[in-house]
């Protein structure tokens, strides 16, 4: 008996490891890992034999499959997006209008200047990184202190502010605070010589992008301001990606979603919401039911690997409704750019950012669209 339990412990222990490796492995958030973490530890000290292992195991299984960081790159050529629709569709003008305007508003956003407000009390601080950050192309302006910093501010939009830590009346923090209440789309980033880990510790949780000790290196510097420039321009870029096309059988409306995704160089799914009664498709079911699983978007964006494809949602106008829920509202909080960034499945229990999918929707009619939806 004593061999058998060996060899079953052995077994648990290889597959507790090799999740551990997926984990680590799946680059997923922070807060997200941090669960998959609890479950594996709370999985490791409990039976092969129960359920809830079975279920544990399923569970960090799909967590580590999602596409959490695989994206598609953007084909931002709005020639060629042209040529691919006028290739696969005749006529149906102001439509392709419609995509290409909605093509050019992300170029636009791709080729814009980064403005970069650098607040420092040293003189030769705020010539140097003047000096180094200009000559990467982007729009730099230097104040002495915060309450200059304010001011510019109130008057301009910023990307990104570096900002030292101890000045002469607004200091670090208290800037890093106001800007997080009034500019909160803007990265802060805090450069001080006076550089400890409780205050390193504070500026995190209280918002700051990055925290940075003197004397820094340049390199150092380029690389935090292209992350921070990166992770606000996904926001940017994406918010509000929500198409409809509205017209009678046969008109080329999926059609025209996989022209849309092949002009962009995105994988491309459909999801027919026809006669779909049940909210948990949206939303997918409890761990705690028998046979749960997670909803239909997260599933095909799991399918497709990427968490950034064109995701044409069919038949709007037939979406049901009875005792199951109601899942037009469920996909309003899908397709809401407010509320896609932190999209919480049923069965994960974890946010999903949906904020870079792109949404193509078509119906025959919009009348029988619920007015929410429909706006």
């Amino acid at each position: 008996m004593k061999f058998f339990k060996k060899s079953e412990d052995e077994h648990q222990d290889s597959i507790i490891g090799e999740l551990r490796q997926k984990i680590e492995a799946a680059r997923m958030p922070q807060s997200v890992e941090k669960i998959a973490g609890q479950e594996l530890d709370m999985i490791s000290r409990i039976s092969p034999s129960s359920a809830e292992y079975t279920i544990g195991i399923t569970y960090i299984d799909y967590l580590v499959s999602l596409p959490w960081n695989k994206k598609t790159e953007d084909i931002l050529d709005l020639a060629r997006a042209e040529r691919i629709l006028n290739e696969n569709h005749y006529g149906l003008s102001a439509i392709k209008e419609r995509v290409l305007e909605h093509l050019a508003v992300k170029v636009l956003m791709m080729s814009k200047k980064a403005r970069i407000l650098i607040v420092d009390d040293e003189e030769i601080a705020r010539k140097n990184l003047v000096h180094v950050l200009t000559k990467e192309e982007y729009d730099v302006i230097a104040v002495a202190d915060g309450e200059g910093a304010l001011k510019e501010l109130e008057t301009s939009e910023f990307d990104v502010v570096l900002t030292d830590l101890r000045m002469a009346g607004i200091d670090g923090m208290d800037l890093l605070d106001r800007i997080r209440v009034r500019y909160p789309e803007t990265r802060v980033v805090m450069v001080t010589g006076f550089a400890t880990v409780p205050s390193a510790i504070e500026a995190m949780r209280k918002g700051a992008f990055h925290y940075i000790a003197k004397p820094f290196k340049l390199d150092e510097v380029r690389e935090v301001i292209r992350r921070a420039l990166e992770s606000k321009a996904v926001r940017a870029n994406t918010k509000g990606s929500v198409l409809c096309f509205a017209g009678p059988p046969g008109t080329g409306k999926t059609a025209l979603g996989r022209s849309i995704a092949r002009a962009l160089g995105r994988k491309f799914t459909r999801l027919a919401l026809g006669g779909m009664k049940d909210e948990a498709d949206i939303r997918g079911h409890r761990r705690t039911y028998v046979g749960a699983k997670p909803g239909r978007v997260i599933e095909e964006i799991r399918r497709v690997e990427s968490s950034n494809p064109v995701i044409m949602l069919d038949e709007l106008d037939k979406i049901g409704r009875d005792f199951k829920g109601d899942p037009a509202s469920a996909l309003l909080e899908v397709l809401d750019p407010e509320q896609n960034r932190a999209f919480t499945d049923h069965y994960l229990d974890a946010p999903f950012d949906l904020s870079s999918v792109m949404f193509i929707l078509t119906a025959n009619v919009l009348d029988t669209v619920p007015a929410p939806l429909r706006d």
